[in-house]
């Protein structure tokens, strides 16, 4: 008789049950026969099998047939294997095909010692039952728990041989036990969350992050979101998962004309008005998962308490002055027009919509009675000159140390390139002194009897907003603040809210004479346009922030769009096309693709289980390690200059060198089986690979970031310098994801048509 077993050469406990059952049968009952291992099993022996008589094609597949014919036929073995037997008739009833369902079995509920007079090694019926719970009773934790007989039986020498030859030809080391959440990854790796108010720190980078302040009478359009909150985000995020100690706040920016006129027109009060849009910003920044530390008002006792004491400081300084000034005044709804509510042609480009404080197409600094024809914005009624006396900021008192400051921190800060020329050219022209005040009702009280009848000019006053929302997230303010020596500011906004951040802030800085936090570094985008024209809510043109969640689209997709298309240098377009594009041949086909093409493999070849490794088995590791730690390297460079486009560019590059390691690897069935100690290596380092993409990509993609983070099982990892193997052996990963969805290219010109103009207003 010519005899051959070929053990079951998968990795799950049930391919252990079964080898165990095969292996210990035959080292009990057949010793004198050697257990085969073939690189190529029969097609007809799909797991573990005896044949036996191949001359007759005598074969039994079933590991409970082999264990008993192994039983039957030997000299120490019983004859009536085959008859009724309670354990065999529980183990065949209860032996299932899964491991979640076969850790079903309650074992104390099983009351093994019931079903044998006497331990024996020889009893088939109680090496096919320990063989049925070994892998899940001996990874108990709780020693304690495991059954007496089951102990005793595993340290009888037949079946610890046995036990050893089942293991050998098994690759499965370790069984993940159900609810078993094992995490093993280096220690020291991962991000620092606070646990409190977050306040400077010594001896560490404290950076203070703001985003322009929202006026608060409009939804916010995707170029809004892209120019300040999504890139300052970003940013934040970034250096959050460095551990640098950060704080980013924003807010709505309430006070001013704007409101007044806005809550004329619906016919609710300024405060109603602001609330509601308050709440409209606020959820549209939560959907687009912008992650402030505190996301505030202007209006709030704070803010006045603070914007007042700035303007008596200056006052004191004589940094302050009085003068006559003529106003335009609209006759039909009997206001003075705020600056940005007169419309009309560009003395200098002649662009037909220049307000009266700048013109967008240009960049024109203007005041409203150099436009031509002007008009208000409300009612298209031509609007009369009226006189008023306001207070004015001496800004060519201020104008010698403010260039001084421009030049120094311009420099040391590495300001954006068009911050740098707008501020310049303003400076270039000299400075004047500047109107602060405004003949309203809504806004910051001027505080002089003079003048108790005004209110402060929404531009003057919004910028000490950054500072009155600090303070309604911390009464430790004045450390972020107050504390030019160990805080750096990084502010974001689109390139028309410059002049106020680089000039009149900080000009009021210094002339309060205290020891402000002024602007280290100033990062400006130019402007997104929508499908080669301008966004557009009165004609219902372009995407807006609700208009966003409503294509059912996730948030990190359209994050990582406007990322990658963020107007850095030049303005830059928003096409629905690319959208898609970029979803599926970037997003679904890189990243997507690496994330479960390997957690996929992991899960069926190693049952969610690191194994050990050697990273020597891997010829290649070295090569891809550099090559990593290149890309690494100029993405933290990328990102540490707020280049964020390029930072995101290089990202994806990382996650491709990821899938060009597999695709040289050729990770599938063939590595797994001929080659394990490299399929090893090549999983091990692929899922720490996957740890690295998520890391660099949290700052784009924080959702995605969380997503593949659970699917490892691994604490949120710190964006390193180098490329490391935190994910050791043993460490057991969850199951596999989809991050994104492929979007149809039908939707292209469904979108084209509901956002061209077409949808509801």
């Amino acid at each position: 008789m010519s005899t051959q077993i070929f053990p079951s050469k998968g990795s799950t406990p049930l391919d252990l049950v079964k080898n165990l059952k095969i292996s210990i049968a035959l080292n009990v009952f057949q010793p004198s026969l050697k257990l085969e291992i073939e690189e190529s099993q029969p097609t007809t022996s799909p797991t573990g099998l005896l044949f036996l008589n191949k001359k007759t094609d005598f074969q039994l597949f079933e590991p409970n047939a082999i264990a008993k014919y192994l039983s039957a036929t030997s000299k120490t073995g019983s004859n009536d294997v085959f008859a009724p037997n309670k354990a065999i008739d529980l183990i065949e009833e209860k032996e299932l095909s899964t491991l979640s369902d076969i850790t079903l079995l309650k074992i104390e509920e099983l009351k093994i010692s019931s079903y044998f007079k006497d331990l024996n090694a020889s009893d088939i019926s109680q090496i096919l039952l320990f063989s049925t719970l070994y892998p899940f009773i001996s990874g108990l934790k709780d020693t304690e728990s495991i059954p007496t007989w089951f102990k005793d039986f595993s340290e009888l020498k037949e079946i610890s041989n046995g036990i050893k030859l089942a293991l050998s030809v098994t690759k499965i080391e370790r069984v993940k036990e159900e609810n078993t959440n094992k995490i093993n990854v280096k220690p020291n790796c991962s991000v620092i969350k606070p646990t409190s108010k977050i306040v400077p720190k010594e001896n560490e980078r404290n950076i203070l992050i703001t985003s322009a302040l929202p006026y608060v009478n409009n939804v916010p359009h995707l170029g809004n979101i892209v120019g300040s909150v999504l890139s300052a985000d970003i940013y934040a995020r970034f250096c959050k998962n460095r551990n640098y100690n950060t704080l980013f706040v924003c807010g709505t920016d309430e006070y001013g004309t704007a409101t007044e006129t806005k809550a004329l027109e619906e016919h609710i009060t300024p405060r109603e008005l602001c609330d509601k849009y308050n709440k409209i910003h606020s959820d549209v920044y939560k959907w687009f998962d912008i992650g402030f530390d505190y996301f505030g008002r202007t209006t709030t006792e704070k803010q006045t308490e603070i914007a007042q004491d700035i303007f008596l400081k200056l006052n004191a300084n004589d940094y302050l002055e009085s003068q006559v000034m003529k106003q335009l005044y609209c006759p039909v709804h009997n206001g003075f027009l705020a600056d940005r509510y007169v419309e009309g042609e560009c003395p200098k480009c002649q662009y037909e919509d220049a307000r009266g404080d700048q013109c967008d197409k240009c960049g024109a600094l203007l005041n409203p009675f150099e436009l031509v024809k002007p008009r208000c914005k409300l009612d298209g009624s031509s609007p009369i000159p009226k006189e008023s006396k306001h207070v004015f900021l001496s800004l060519n008192k201020l104008e010698p140390e403010l260039k001084e400051w421009v030049l120094e921190a311009s420099t040391k800060g590495k300001w954006s390139k068009n911050s740098k020329t707008i501020t310049n050219s303003w400076l270039k022209e000299g400075l004047n002194p500047r109107c602060i005040t405004r003949d309203l009702v809504w806004g910051t009280p001027v505080p002089l009897e003079e003048f108790k009848d005004k209110v402060l000019y929404v531009w003057f006053d919004a910028t000490i907003g950054y500072v009155s929302i600090t303070a309604n997230y911390t009464d430790d303010w004045q450390k972020w603040w107050k504390n030019p020596e160990h805080v750096q500011l990084y502010q974001f906004m689109g390139k028309d809210n410059v002049p106020f951040h680089t000039v009149v802030f900080p000009a009021t800085q210094i002339g309060t004479r205290e020891n402000w936090t002024k602007l280290y570094h100033l990062n400006t985008t130019e402007y997104l346009q929508y499908e080669g024209g301008k966004f557009s809510k009165s004609r219902g043109v372009g995407v807006f922030g609700n208009n966003a969640r409503d294509t059912g689209v996730s948030p990190d997709v359209w994050r990582y769009y406007l990322a990658s298309v963020r107007p850095e240098t030049q303005d830059s377009q928003f096409s629905w096309a690319e959208f898609v594009s970029k979803n599926n041949s970037e997003l679904l086909a890189n990243v997507g693709n690496l994330v479960n093409r390997l957690v996929k493999f992991v899960n069926a070849k190693y049952n969610g289980v690191v194994p050990s490794y050697d990273v020597s088995k891997c010829p290649n590791f070295k090569t891809t390690e550099e090559d990593l730690n290149k890309l690494l390297k100029t993405y933290i460079e990328d990102m540490e200059s707020v280049h964020l486009r390029r930072g995101l560019e290089t990202a994806m590059f990382i996650s491709s060198r990821g899938n060009l390691f597999l695709q040289d690897n050729k990770l599938d069935n063939s590595l797994y089986n001929d080659s394990p100690e490299k399929s090893d290596a090549v999983i091990a380092i692929g899922l720490n690979i996957i740890y690295l993409v998520a890391s660099i990509f949290a700052p784009y993609m924080p959702g995605t970031a969380k997503q593949i983070y659970e699917i490892l099982n691994v604490p949120d990892l710190r964006i390193p310098n180098k490329f490391d193997l935190w994910i050791q052996p043993g460490h057991c990963i969850g199951k596999a994801q989809y991050l994104f969805k492929r979007i149809d290219e039908k939707k292209i010109d469904e979108w084209r048509v509901a956002y061209g103009g077409q949808q509801k207003k």
